[in-house]
């Protein structure tokens, strides 16, 4: 079978810049978001940093629009606007000025291996050196902890001085995981960051995860990136949910007996994050603290 040109699937602006040895920070919607970490990081940079689109995908290619169909405005007798999908590699500027690129939009759902090596192929030509994958996972972890990560990539070297959280596990694949998979396969530097999200908020934004991706980007990368903002709309969140958990006993004990569990695993008492042998499941926890923050979010 003749395989088709990865070149077919993108456009390199003609008056890109020459970049040499920049990171690429890939956050493609669509996966698993848990709070929305990955959408809040990658939306926080576009909004406070400089950003030009250096590299733009076809996503009429790409894009099932049935499945994920984009917004439409209707105006009273005409239709007024159209939110096309945008798929596109962005050149940023961190505090300190220096460049590095944002692979943003949404995951492609079809054409996967084509998308990578097209993905690749723009590496080689703004002289990539390093790419670093932004994910956020649900997990049984109270909110009144520090936010967890897990590290991941190829070489080894990219790791150091992170403790693996799990052994081997099987998980469905993502076009974001399988770029970094490839990359690595070929040779380049390939890394990613998947940050623990308390999984009774894991359907609300939760910025203090956004900003500990942010913060290991920067250190994976060497940048300078703003995380104040995400730093203070945590302190928000992290007042409401503590306010919320005082208000009912029931929850405030499920939170309670979750910070046991994680300070036995930090201490080295605990055998797992997952071990719930004395707690509740993680399906019965989530549904409790649900239907409680539901309740408080209703109108009157």
């Amino acid at each position: 079978m003749k395989k088709l040109d990865p070149s077919e699937l993108y456009e390199l602006t003609p008056d890109r810049p020459d970049l040499d040895g920049v990171v690429l920070v890939q956050a493609l919607d669509g996966f698993i978001d848990a709070g929305g970490a990955r959408k809040l990081a990658s939306q926080h940079l576009l909004d406070t940093l400089p950003s030009t689109i250096v590299a733009r995908f076809d996503h009429d290619q790409l894009y099932d629009y049935r499945a994920r169909r984009p917004v439409m405005v209707f105006a009273k007798d005409h239709w007024e606007s159209y939110e096309a999908p945008i798929l596109a590699v962005h050149l940023l500027h961190d505090e300190a000025d220096n460049p590095f690129l944002l692979l943003a939009g949404p995951e492609p759902d079809v054409q996967w291996e084509r998308f990578v090596a097209a993905v690749e192929q723009v590496c080689r030509l703004l002289k990539v050196r390093r790419t670093i994958g932004l994910n956020a996972i649900p997990m049984g972890l109270p909110h009144t902890r520090p936010v967890g990560v897990i590290a991941h990539g190829k070489p080894r070297s990219l790791v150091e001085g992170y403790e693996p959280w799990i052994e081997t596990v099987q998980v469905p694949a993502s076009a974001g995981h399988l770029l970094e998979f490839r990359l690595a396969e070929d040779g380049l530097e390939a890394m990613g960051f998947a940050v623990h999200v308390p999984h009774y908020v894991a359907q609300s934004a939760y910025p203090a995860a956004a900003a500990q991706l942010l913060r290991e980007v920067a250190k994976a990368g060497g940048l300078t990136l703003p995380v104040e903002a995400l730093d203070e709309a945590a302190a928000q969140t992290r007042a409401a949910l503590d306010e919320q958990v005082a208000g009912a006993p029931e929850v405030a004990e499920v939170v309670r007996q979750l910070e046991e569990q994680y300070d036995a695993f930090v201490s080295g008492r605990g055998r797992s994050l997952l071990d719930e042998s004395k707690l509740p499941s993680a399906e019965e926890l989530g549904a409790e603290l649900e239907r409680f923050l539901a309740d408080q979010q209703r109108p009157e």
